[in-house]
């Protein structure tokens, strides 16, 4: 289980950047990312698997397309429970929510043809801080 790719964005709504490495603050989120603040959604991340699963689908999708934070391997995430853990490099993290409600179709949705984050995507907030970057290690370090 590691990390494969860390992404940032100004806006919300909007696909993500991806960055070598980045900061990581206790109870806020990613340095420099719109998502980033004092609320339960701080850290958007979304497993390699099913990007591959919508690749094969036909989307013509990389890494941040679907605004997330941070891009996994190995890591059932959809499956994790709300309280979950996580120890990803420096960094502590707990699952605050599997999913999200989509109000209005986003501009990722126009970009891609479809959203995958309102289904497989998790938030968590940040417990620990630290340096996070690919190739990072992920643990499971609490399942509740």
């Amino acid at each position: 289980m590691k990390v494969i790719a860390v992404a940032t964005s100004k806006k919300k709504g909007t696909r993500k950047t991806v960055i070598d490495r980045v900061r990581v603050k206790t109870n806020w989120g990613l340095e420099n990312d719109a998502h980033a603040g004092d609320w339960h959604r701080q850290v958007s991340l979304l497993a390699l698997e099913s990007i591959q699963k919508a690749r094969s689908m036909g989307a013509k999708v990389d890494f941040g397309d679907y605004g997330e934070n941070i891009v996994t391997e190995g890591v059932d995430l959809p499956r994790l429970p709300i309280g979950a853990r996580l120890k990803i490099g420096e960094t502590e993290m707990e699952i605050t929510q599997i999913g999200k409600e989509c109000h209005t179709k986003c501009a990722i949705f126009y970009q891609v043809g479809d959203c995958i984050m309102p289904r497989e995507g998790v938030f968590a907030k940040v417990l620990k801080g630290g340096e996070l970057e690919p190739g990072d290690p992920i643990e499971i370090i609490s399942p509740s």
